[in-house]
């Protein structure tokens, strides 16, 4: 396992506890559902407070992907591209939350929905709350985590990085959405409804955007 770091923020991490309930339907598929309560802040103390909860462990190497932005091999390498990518945001410090997780045994695999406090540098960037899925595949045998994959909405990530996420809520409402119901409702009734009428109508739509300010 890599040597434990020192983190500036390790007197901020809370206690933590978890138990396991099976699901319904986990006599058929083994499929388990964790509860837990794990608050901590920084990526690094995360992972390996939830690791150490689900009862895997950790080795230098591991394939890590970053939101299908970023392939990276070493655990060092994460923690560094995380802390770096934060700081270029604005991102002063991150509270991660999480409160549940599934895990399917018969596969290697669990993953788990989190929580993602970000406090900013500087006043005049809001603070926000983001949500982000984990998968983290392991191997049975000894239980080390072989690969992780991060997803989350990366558009809305970085509306919010910059302070315009509420315009764009407004916009989607108020000026888009009005005027996708109406085309909406008339393409149906139209009843040609196919992959190839949709391409087609966005070929208009451009050709037509590119008359319009030719």
């Amino acid at each position: 396992m890599p040597p434990q770091k020192k983190n500036e923020y390790d007197s901020h991490v809370s206690g933590s506890h978890v138990s396991l309930m099976r699901s319904k339907d986990g006599a058929k598929n083994g499929l388990e559902i964790g509860t837990c309560n794990v608050k901590t802040v920084g990526l690094e103390n995360f992972i390996r407070t939830i690791i150490k909860e689900i009862d895997l462990n950790l080795t230098d190497d591991a394939i890590f992907n970053l939101n299908d932005r970023g392939i990276l091999y070493k655990w060092d390498d994460v923690f560094k591209v995380e802390n770096t990518y934060a700081q270029c945001l604005g991102i002063s410090k991150r509270l991660y939350e999480c409160r549940s997780y599934t895990h399917e045994p018969e596969k290697g695999l669990t993953y788990f929905i989190l929580e993602e406090f970000n406090h900013r540098s500087y006043s005049f960037l809001p603070d926000f709350k983001f949500y982000v899925l984990i998968f983290c595949w392991y191997d049975k045998t000894s239980r080390s985590v072989t690969k992780v994959s991060v997803q989350y909405d990366q558009h809305s990530f970085f509306l919010h990085c910059f302070g315009v996420q509420h315009v764009w809520r407004w916009l989607i409402a108020n000026i888009l959405t009005p005027p996708a119901l109406v085309w909406a409702k008339y393409y149906r009734a139209s009843g040609l409804v196919n992959p190839l009428t949709f391409i087609a109508q966005i070929f208009l739509f451009i050709w037509l955007l590119s008359k319009l300010f030719s």
